[in-house]
C-alpha cells in the first residue's frame, strides 16, 4: 500500500523574468510586468510530496521531521529573502520561472530522499498560479 506524505513550506523571494538575448521590448512583450529590471517578489508556497510504502517498523513513509529539516536547510535557507537572479547561482543562467524553480528544488531534494520513494514538488507563485514537477 502506497501513501503520500506532504510537507508545506514557505519562502519569500524576488526575481525578474527575462531572456538576456532579447531586447527590452521583446522581454516586456513576453514577460510583461515580470520583466521589470528592478525585480518583483512573491510569497512562494512549497509543497513537497513523498510517496511510498509504509515502513512496517516505523509506520512512516518518511519521517516528517527529516523532511522538514531537509526543506529548511536545502531550500528555505537558499531561497528565502533572496533575489533569485542575483543570489542563487543556478539562476544566473536559468530564467527563474515557477517551472524552473520547481525543477531546481526537485533536483536539490532528490539525492537526499531514498530512491524507492517518489518525489513531487508543487510550487505556488500566487494562490492561483502553481506548478508541479515529479522528475519526468
Amino acid at each position: 500500500m502506497k501513501v503520500t506524505v506532504h510537507r508545506k513550506a514557505h519562502f519569500n523571494a524576488a526575481h525578474r523574468l527575462y531572456n538576456a538575448d532579447w531586447t527590452d521590448a521583446r522581454n516586456a512583450h513576453v514577460f510583461g510586468k515580470c520583466a521589470n529590471p528592478n525585480y518583483h517578489g512573491h510569497n512562494y508556497e512549497l509543497i513537497v510530496a513523498v510517496r511510498g510504502e509504509i515502513h512496517p517498523e516505523t509506520g512512516f513513509v518518511m519521517d516528517m521531521k527529516v523532511l522538514k529539516h531537509l526543506i529548511e536547510t536545502e531550500i528555505e535557507a537558499v531561497f528565502d529573502h533572496k533575489n533569485l537572479n542575483e543570489e542563487v547561482p543556478v539562476f544566473k543562467t536559468l530564467n527563474p520561472t515557477a517551472e524552473n524553480i520547481a525543477v531546481v528544488i526537485w533536483n536539490i531534494l532528490r539525492p537526499h530522499i531514498e530512491e524507492v520513494l517518489e518525489l513531487s514538488v508543487t510550487l505556488y507563485e500566487t494562490p492561483r498560479n502553481f506548478v508541479s514537477y515529479s522528475g519526468a
